[in-house]
């Protein structure tokens, strides 16, 4: 219901802007629906790099290439084909929605309106995502979070107080809208109206008999919807790994096997864990007291009874000679493991007392010899060797691009396997050969391919996930162009077909929907025509079936709404699967007072219409005062680079 008066009061502002809009932000990085206000057009003053500016705050390019880099990956997590040009109906939303952000941060500046960095990190604080996993936030788990969400502390940063400007100052304004029930009154009626009429459907699939074009029609359709026949830039790459399969015959030999293990024999060597009962306490008199009558024979928690209770016994299981010493001192760590099970060693003076010790138990630990460990020395050495040489190789192919060579001279030095891919799209298709498909690991490669000139020197990129390096090239590059009408004849044909049965479908439409206004039914309509299409049925609903939809509502549905008694109208089936005729024959008016509580939740929508529009003319106000510039010709030389370069 409250889309629907949303409608009706013609508000523009999303419910994004009310005190949820922070989490909204958060969860995708994208501003409240915040659209089409309005601003400034001049570019007067501003650099070709800065797209738009409102007080001290810019939008330049680079702003705008990262929003829609981060909006791009978010479309190809639905669609891995989907490229710049493919979500270039968000480009508009997305740049209003940067001038809204900083609209209101400038006039927090301008106006000395606290949006404080420690402000800003209590919110950074609040993130669930960029939280450890002890539910703290750290440098480790801040750094990870902007790297899974593509963005710099500074950008994070921007939006944050984008996002509180919203909150502390749109919300108060929107906070005040209450509409009163006198107003919301005959809105509910209006709900509770009821229409009755009658509906048909003029398919378009009943009007392509006969139809067969031409070769001159063909012809002339084809050269009129020729943009329709797009085929992107394609080209092809050459691309040559630099990976694991290049070092693979580089190992360890037998001395580097035997020095590491010679050098890590606190690792390899045999050790011992003992069993500890302690007692410590604060005087060495009182220590000599209990470790003369433990070596008499006493137990040392007998032995520490007469001190009382400033010298409690506790045991120690298992403790490994570096754990002992983190727990009392290298120097008594070193006399309790140089003693025997069942010794009474002490007093010795620790940082905590003086220390008392009975050895309880003793596990001797075997060790490992070298040939026991040779195998698992030999493959840590060997994965170290072998991440030197590829660095050692990415190193000489780079340096000999410094140098000048060209791809084939780079990958002739470091004797590197080179893959020629067909012509291939931005999106790593292929037109000619369908079963192509580029490793997944190479789509690094594929994107810097397809941003490179025809003459730049060659590129050489990182892998993911420690595939190593690849050296990429354009090859052939053919421009966008229409695709030749031979390869693509059947589709034109269909096409051409298509609008022809669509504008017979058309026309047919609007005859029946004249002949029903003109008086007749539009059953009696549809034979007067004599159209192969089913009958007409009858069509009611009451106003508020449109209100409380939870999904798509039909057109005819809502054409029923939009005519007087007694009128007729066409209207485009969905799907564009032909055409629709709806006619309204009665309108019974609601009434209100029959629904009270109605009344009140119509009153409750009201007012939040009433807040979002407040919230609206408030933004509206600031943008106004701080006379926003938008500098449409680098706004458009920008989308065009954008929509170009593919993605």
């Amino acid at each position: 219901m409250s889309a629907f008066f949303r409608r009706v009061s013609k508000s523009k502002v999303g419910t994004g802007l009310m005190a949820a809009v922070l989490l909204a932000i958060l969860a995708g990085f994208a501003l409240a629906d915040l659209s089409n206000f309005g601003s400034g057009n001049l570019g007067f003053g501003m650099s070709s790099g800065t797209l738009a500016s409102v007080g001290d705050q810019d939008i330049t390019e680079r702003d705008m290439s990262d929003a829609m880099q981060r909006r791009l990956t978010q479309a190809r997590q639905d669609n891995p084909g989907a490229d710049y040009p493919s979500i270039m109906s968000d480009f508009g939303p997305i740049l209003d929605d940067m001038i809204n952000e900083r609209s209101l941060i400038a006039f927090s500046d301008k106006y000395s309106f606290p949006l404080s960095k420690r402000l800003i990190d209590a919110e950074i604080a609040q993130i669930p995502g960029a939280k450890g996993l002890n539910g703290q936030v750290s440098q480790e788990s801040y750094a990870a979070f902007l790297r899974q969400q593509r963005l710099t502390d500074a950008q994070l940063r921007q939006v944050l107080a984008g996002a509180l400007a919203q909150r502390y100052l749109l919300t108060p304004v929107a906070a005040a809208g209450r509409v009163p029930l006198g107003v919301a009154t005959p809105y509910t009626s209006m709900l509770l109206e009821q229409r009755d009429g009658e509906a048909a459907v003029v398919p378009i699939a009943a009007f392509t008999a006969g139809l067969q074009p031409t070769d001159a029609q063909l012809q002339q359709y084809y050269s009129a919807n020729s943009k329709r026949y797009m085929v992107p830039e394609q080209r092809t790459l050459r691309i040559a790994r630099i990976g694991p399969e290049q070092v693979s015959g580089v190992a360890a030999t037998d001395q580097e096997i035997m020095a590491y293990y010679n050098a890590n024999q606190a690792t390899y060597a045999p050790s011992d864990t003992r069993s500890l009962s302690q007692v410590v306490v604060p005087d060495q008199a009182t220590a000599n007291a209990i470790a003369a009558r433990a070596k008499a024979g006493a137990t040392l928690a007998a032995a520490a009874a007469p001190a009382g209770a400033n010298a409690a016994v506790t045991t120690l299981t298992d403790q490994t000679r570096a754990a002992y010493s983190g727990v009392a001192g290298n120097q008594a760590a070193t006399a309790v493991f140089g003693a025997g099970k069942g010794a009474i060693v002490g007093p010795i003076h620790s940082d905590f007392g003086w220390v008392v010790v009975k050895i309880d138990g003793v596990k001797a630990g075997g060790g490992k010899t070298l040939a026991q460990v040779k195998a698992e020395i030999a493959a840590k050495l060997n994965d170290q060797k072998r991440k030197a040489a590829l660095e050692d190789l990415d190193s000489k192919v780079e340096d000999a691009i410094s140098n000048g060579s060209n791809f084939d001279e780079a990958a002739s030095a470091g004797k590197l396997p080179v893959i020629t891919t067909p012509l291939i799209t931005a999106a790593g298709v292929s037109r000619t050969d369908p079963s192509f498909k580029l490793p997944p690991e190479l789509a690094p490669a594929l994107q810097s391919g397809f941003q490179m000139a025809q003459n730049d020197e060659p590129d050489v990129i990182s892998l993911p996930n420690d595939a190593g390096y690849a050296v990429v090239s354009p090859g052939q590059i053919v421009p966008a162009a229409p695709a030749p009408l031979a390869s693509i004849r059947a589709q034109v044909a269909g096409d051409w077909i298509n609008e022809q049965a669509t504008q017979r479908a058309r026309n047919a439409a609007n005859q029946i929907a004249a002949k029903a206004s003109a008086g007749s039914s539009v059953a009696d309509a549809l034979k007067s025509v004599a159209l192969p299409v089913e009958a007409s049925k009858p069509i009611t609903a009451r106003r508020i079936q449109i209100a409380m939809a939870q999904g798509p509502v039909s057109p005819a549905l809502r054409m029923l709404f939009s005519l007087r008694a007694g009128q007729s109208r066409m209207g485009a089936a969905p799907q564009g699967g032909g055409f629709f005729v709806v006619k309204v024959n009665k309108i019974t008016p609601g009434n209100a007072i029959t629904a009270p509580t109605l009344i009140a939740q119509v009153q409750g929508e009201l007012g939040k219409a009433a807040s979002q529009d407040y919230a609206e003319e408030f933004l509206n106000a600031v943008k106004r005062q701080l006379k926003v510039k938008r500098n449409n010709s680098a706004i458009e030389a920008f989308r065009t680079r954008l929509t170009s370069s593919g993605g």
